[in-house]
C-alpha cells in the first residue's frame, strides 16, 4: 500500500457540522491549532505579496500589446476616497471633505484608461465591469455616467455585460442610484456589516436599518434589482446572539447573495485600527461560532454556501455554477467572471493577464505622476510560470469546490498523474484531524471544515514560506 493509499483508508475523526448548527462543540484546541497559521485568501495565485517591481510599466505595456482583442476581457476600476474611515477596514482609501481630490483622480484614471486601450490591438470584449473601493458612488452622478460611457467607448461592452458597483448606504443619494439605473449598473453590492448599533459605534460605522433600506428601495427604483450585501464576524462586541440578529435582518431585505467576512485586525498595517478595543475582540473559538451562526441563519432561509465566505439564493447564478463546477475566484471575491483578461484601472488596483498579474502603484502622487509623465502606473506585479498557472488551477478549484482532483489538474498540464504526490503525502495531519480527506489523488474539504480550506489550498503553494506573515488568520 503507496502513501497515498495509505491517507486514502484512514477514517476522519467526527468533526461539528458548520451546516446544521452544532459547530458550538468544536474542539478549541484544534481551532487554535489552525487560526494561529497566517494563510492567503487566495483571490489569485501566486498571492500579492509575492508581486515585485520587476513587472513594470514597460512590462505590463508589452504584455497589453499581446492581448488577442477577442479574448473574453473585464475591467475593475477602484474609486479609493470614503467620507469618514471605518475603523475595520483593511481597503486602500482616503478620506475626503472636498470633491476636488476626486475629480482630479477621476482625470488620472480617464487618461488611464486611454493609455491602456491604446496598447491593446484592437477593442477588447469585455462582459463584466467593477466599480470598487473605497466608495465609488462618492462620484458626482454625471462622472459616473460619462465614465461608463468611455468605457463602452474604448472597449467593446457587450449590452448585456454584468455592471457592478460596490455601494456604502450613507453616502448614497436618490441622484447616485438614478445615474446608476441610467448608465446600466444591473448588480449593486452594500455594505452594511452588522446591524447591532454598539457594534457599528465600536468600527466608527452607524448605519442605521432605515438607512440600508432606503438605499434598497431608490435602487429597486433605479431598475437595480440583483443585490448583495456584506456582513462581518468577529468585529469588536459581536456575539453569536447579535451576529444571528444581523443576519435575520438581512434576510428580511432579500438580497440575492450575501459576503460573509471575518475582520483582520492588522493595526500594525492598519492604524486606524488601533481604535478599536481589542479586549471587545472575540477569541478564535468565538469567531467561528459567529460565523457558524451566520451560515446557520442563512443556509436555514434556504441560501446555498459557495465556497469560503459566500451565500447566494440557489438559482442565482453563482449557485448554478458553483453546482456545475465553473465558479469563478479572483480580486473582487467569488464570481461569475470567467474572463481570460483583467485589467485593473485607478491607485491599487491588480489586473490578470495570461502573462501575469500587475499592482498599479498604491500611493496617490506615484500613480498621480505616472500618468502625468505618460507612464502605465503599474509599481509592481508577478510573471506567471508553468509551475503557477499549474497550482493556481488547482488552488482555485479547491477554493471554489471544496474537492480537487490533483491527477485531473496535473494532466491537463501534460503532467504526471503522481505530480502532487508530495503534497498530498504531507496531508496526513490535516487528514486526522478531519480539516482534508484524500481519497486516492483526490483532495476534499468536509463541510465541517470548510473556514479552513485555505489551510487545505496552503498545502499547494510554492511561494507560501516566502511572506507567509503578511498574510491573515486562518479563521
Amino acid at each position: 500500500m503507496n502513501a497515498i493509499s495509505a491517507l486514502a483508508v484512514q477514517p476522519a475523526p467526527a468533526a461539528p457540522s458548520l451546516s446544521h448548527g452544532v459547530a458550538h462543540g468544536v474542539d478549541a484546541a484544534l481551532l487554535a491549532k489552525y487560526d494561529g497559521l497566517r494563510v492567503p485568501r487566495y483571490t489569485s495565485y501566486p498571492t500579492a505579496p509575492h508581486f515585485t517591481p520587476e513587472v513594470n510599466g514597460d512590462v505590463y505595456g508589452g504584455w497589453l500589446e499581446a492581448i488577442d482583442p477577442t479574448r473574453s476581457g473585464s475591467l475593475y476600476l477602484h474609486i479609493p476616497f470614503c467620507q469618514k474611515m471605518c475603523w475595520y477596514c483593511g481597503c486602500h482609501t482616503k478620506i475626503v471633505a472636498r470633491y476636488a481630490p476626486i475629480a482630479e483622480y477621476l482625470g488620472h484614471l480617464r487618461q488611464e484608461i486611454a493609455m491602456v486601450a491604446d496598447r491593446i490591438p484592437g477593442r477588447l470584449a469585455v462582459r463584466h465591469i467593477h466599480f470598487g473601493g473605497g466608495t465609488p458612488t462618492m462620484m458626482a452622478p454625471d462622472d459616473f455616467e460619462a465614465m461608463i460611457a468611455l468605457l463602452r467607448t474604448r472597449f467593446d461592452v457587450a449590452a448585456d455585460a454584468e455592471l457592478a458597483v460596490e455601494i456604502d448606504p450613507r453616502t448614497l443619494t436618490a441622484e447616485m442610484a438614478a445615474a446608476l439605473g441610467r448608465a446600466g449598473v444591473n448588480r449593486a453590492s452594500l455594505g452594511v456589516q452588522d446591524f447591532d448599533e454598539t457594534v457599528q459605534q465600536a468600527i466608527n460605522r452607524v448605519q442605521p436599518r432605515a438607512v440600508t433600506e432606503q438605499a434598497l428601495a431608490w435602487l429597486k427604483e433605479a431598475g437595480i434589482a440583483s443585490v448583495n450585501l456584506d456582513l462581518m464576524y468577529g468585529l469588536p462586541h459581536q456575539s453569536v446572539e447579535s451576529v444571528t440578529r444581523s443576519a435575520g435582518i438581512a434576510l428580511e431585505m432579500a438580497p440575492d447573495r450575501l459576503s460573509v467576512f471575518g475582520y483582520a485586525h492588522v493595526p500594525w498595517m492598519k492604524t486606524h485600527q488601533k481604535k478599536i478595543d481589542e479586549s471587545a475582540l472575540a477569541g478564535s473559538l468565538g469567531r467561528w461560532e459567529q460565523f457558524a451562526a451566520i451560515a446557520d441563519t442563512l443556509s436555514a432561509a434556504g441560501y446555498s454556501a459557495i465556497g469560503l465566505d459566500h451565500f447566494a439564493r440557489p438559482g442565482d447564478e453563482l449557485a448554478v455554477q458553483q453546482e456545475e463546477g465553473r465558479l469563478g475566484r479572483n480580486f473582487q471575491g467569488y464570481t461569475t467572471d470567467d474572463a481570460e483578461v483583467l485589467l485593473g484601472f485607478g491607485s491599487s488596483s491588480i489586473g490578470a493577464l495570461p502573462q501575469g498579474y500587475v499592482q498599479n502603484a498604491v500611493p496617490f502622487d506615484q500613480y498621480a505622476t505616472a500618468i502625468e509623465e505618460g507612464r502605465l502606473p503599474t509599481g509592481k506585479g508577478i510573471a506567471l510560470t508553468a509551475d503557477d498557472t499549474l497550482r493556481r488551477d488547482l488552488i482555485m478549484r479547491l477554493m471554489c469546490d471544496l474537492s480537487v482532483d490533483t491527477a485531473a489538474i496535473a494532466r491537463a498540464h501534460g503532467l504526471a498523474d503522481s505530480t502532487f504526490d508530495t503534497e498530498l503525502e504531507g496531508m496526513a495531519d490535516l487528514v486526522a484531524d478531519g480539516v482534508a480527506v484524500v481519497e486516492g489523488r483526490r483532495v476534499h474539504v468536509p463541510e465541517s471544515a470548510r473556514p479552513l480550506m485555505r489551510i487545505v489550498a496552503a498545502r499547494f503553494d510554492a511561494h507560501l514560506s516566502k511572506g507567509a506573515g503578511r498574510h491573515s488568520r486562518a479563521v
